[in-house]
């Protein structure tokens, strides 16, 4: 059996389609004893080509390329759990390498269709809704007495390049979340890092992000993939909205 991350919620899309199929990836690999920041590499590399082959307007492969990437990008950390190589590297590497093929995929977006604002700000969207994902879950760990380790030492360069890129949006979602539940109860608190919000969030991972342009891809309209990045923030609008009516339905008046 091939160890998996303990986690709250499930990506739905990820757990049922792309998580078995890079299962048997790793049974492949486990005897070769193959390096886990091998698979993240090719995994980036699977990704860029997606991106490149966007960017030529050949959507169907691009799509196919992407969906490959999200496989091998779901055997990297179950080949590191499985063969008892989960390390400090790996995980920045993963994170870092996942930036990007997003900009990549994004650059080849404005490119193919001719709209680079729009491919901009739709990355932008992704990036944000990918931080809130990452750090709710984290933020819920916490609060319900779980480890909740926003990531580890130990990364050397790739550690310093993650502070410069990620850790200011990890700061900036734990604060936005502190500021609202100031002075609260532990009942409120809970109210608010609720299962059934961190349950939507969690499935706009990038699983399911990637999905969702492949299918754009293989009907013809990349653009669409980016409305939908745009449109995922107003979900977490509505999602901030509601939790705030949780807060309130525990009893506890607070400040908008």
């Amino acid at each position: 059996m091939i160890s998996r991350k303990a986690k709250p919620c499930r990506e739905l899309l990820c757990e049922y389609a792309f998580r078995p199929v890079a299962h048997l990836v790793v049974l492949a690999l486990l005897p070769l004893r193959t390096p886990p920041p091998l698979v993240v590499c090719a995994s980036a590399a699977t990704g860029v080509a997606g991106a490149v082959e966007l960017a030529r307007g050949h959507f169907l492969l691009a799509a196919l390329l992407l969906q490959a990437k999200t496989v091998l990008d779901n055997a990297d950390g179950q080949l590191a759990r499985a063969s008892g190589r989960v390390t400090a590297f790996g995980r920045y590497l993963d994170s870092e390498a996942d930036l990007l093929v997003d900009a990549a995929i994004f650059a080849a977006l404005g490119w193919t269709t001719g709209r680079p604002l729009l491919a901009a700000a739709a990355f932008a969207a992704l990036t944000l809704v990918l931080s809130v994902n990452f750090n709710l879950e984290r933020l819920y760990k916490a609060e319900h007495g779980r480890p909740a380790e926003a990531m580890p030492p130990g990364g050397g360069i790739l550690e310093r390049l993650y502070g410069l890129v990620y850790a200011p949006q990890d700061r900036l979602v734990e604060r936005a979340v502190e500021r609202r539940l100031r002075g609260l109860p532990a009942a409120a608190r809970l109210a608010w890092h609720d299962r059934r919000t961190l349950a939507v969030v969690t499935n706009l991972g990038m699983s399911t992000q990637l999905a969702a342009l492949g299918l754009c891809l293989a009907l013809g309209r990349p653009a669409a993939f980016a409305w939908i990045c745009l449109a995922e923030l107003v979900l977490l609008a509505a999602l901030w909205l509601r939790r705030g009516k949780s807060v309130a339905a525990a009893g506890v008046v607070t400040e908008s």
